[in-house]
């Protein structure tokens, strides 16, 4: 693995202070990464879908310090100093320290807040470690000038991935994929990349609706969950069936078989489920509403011959995943059906987006 590309080469300018504002969305796997190896390897290849509602709005404070052994830092989220939070943060940064050795002399004041509940299963460290490697970025490139917007977008997923794997995806969009797989083009392990090839009509502008059937903190971290898998009977089988449907799934996302995306996509999410049930400890992830959704959008999908289906991450909610030409019918189901199965009847509208962008 070359990391070495990620150090910065040349003497860097001195900035007195600055301050950067970065909208970064989650995203939602469709095939899933569940287990890793340090630092932050994952086990097999992972695609997702950008999404563009979901976000977190993050803006850095930088300014010029002595220089010191640690990275100082205040957390503000949502408007209130979380001091609860800044252990994952502070472990973020000791990562990433030498690829970005400026943090150590400058005080950063971080404000971020998210356009959905935090620690409900969607995907909030994603969205939120990708917001703080672009303002990182921000002041590399105005330190260093003349870095490549390629550049700086890899090596922002690059760090991202340090603190939470799943936020490699984050930075770009609509598809992206990370981890290392023969079949696509340019993939790595240390960062996302862009799905490389043209992909079918159908799976333009894709949307996903969010349904809170849990807003309350995720029952296992992720960290705890991807642990499960160091030991798990059926891990190695588990990372084998994940890269052989990442190259099916490529294969559907060109040609438009929607019927069979439906079948993988749906398949994936119910495999993750299993890992983790069949984990020692085990856990059941999902609530009674959960599979009385499943259960209602495989009804509503025979009767209307539609090809809606369902996703989810560790947790209880479910992602609900339709093509655009089907926005009006399944939003109209939602709105009169699935709500009723979600906490205080909360859904979140969302589509597949375009990556980060600053503000």
């Amino acid at each position: 693995m070359n990391t070495t590309q990620f150090i910065p080469k040349s003497a860097l300018k001195s900035i007195e202070k600055a301050t950067f504002t970065w909208q970064t969305p989650s995203n939602i796997a469709l095939v899933k990464y569940w287990g890793k190896s340090n630092p932050q390897i994952p086990k097999n290849a992972s695609i997702s879908f950008t999404l563009n509602n979901c976000h977190t709005i993050t803006t850095i404070e930088f300014e010029k310090k002595k220089t010191s052994e640690y990275v100082d830092f205040n957390l503000f989220f949502e408007g209130k100093q979380k001091d609860e939070f800044k252990p994952k943060i502070a472990e973020f940064f000791k990562r990433v320290a030498d690829y970005c050795p400026y943090i150590f002399e400058y005080k950063m004041t971080i404000n971020s807040q998210n356009s959905f509940p935090h620690s409900s299963g969607i995907a909030s460290s994603a969205s939120g470690l990708s917001a703080i490697a672009m303002c990182l970025m921000s002041l590399e490139n105005e330190l260093s000038s003349g870095l490549s917007s390629e550049f700086i977008n890899k090596k922002a997923s690059f760090l991202a991935r340090l603190g939470s794997g799943s936020a490699s995806r984050s930075v770009e969009g609509p598809l992206v994929v990370w981890g290392n797989h023969s079949e696509i083009e340019g993939s790595s392990d240390l960062f996302g990349v862009k799905f490389p090839h043209k992909v079918h009509p159908i799976f333009e502008n894709y949307q996903d609706a969010i349904l809170l059937v849990d807003k309350g903190e995720k029952q296992v971290s992720s960290t705890v969950g991807h642990n499960l898998m160091t030991n798990h009977p059926y891990a190695e089988n588990r990372f084998v069936q994940a890269n052989e449907n990442l190259e099916k799934l490529s294969e559907i996302l060109q040609n438009g078989d929607v019927k069979s995306f439906v079948n993988l996509v749906e398949s994936e999410a119910l495999t993750l489920h299993a890992m983790m049930m069949t984990s020692n400890p085990y856990f059941i992830l999902m609530k009674p509403n959960t599979l009385e959704i499943i259960n209602k959008i495989w009804s509503y999908r025979e009767e209307n011959d539609s090809n809606i289906c369902f996703t989810l991450d560790a947790g209880a909610n479910v992602h609900v995943l339709y093509p655009f030409s089907e926005k009006e019918a399944v939003n109209q189901f939602i709105e009169s059906e699935l709500s009723n199965y979600c906490q205080k009847k909360q859904y979140i509208y969302d589509s597949a987006g375009f990556g980060a962008k600053q503000l």
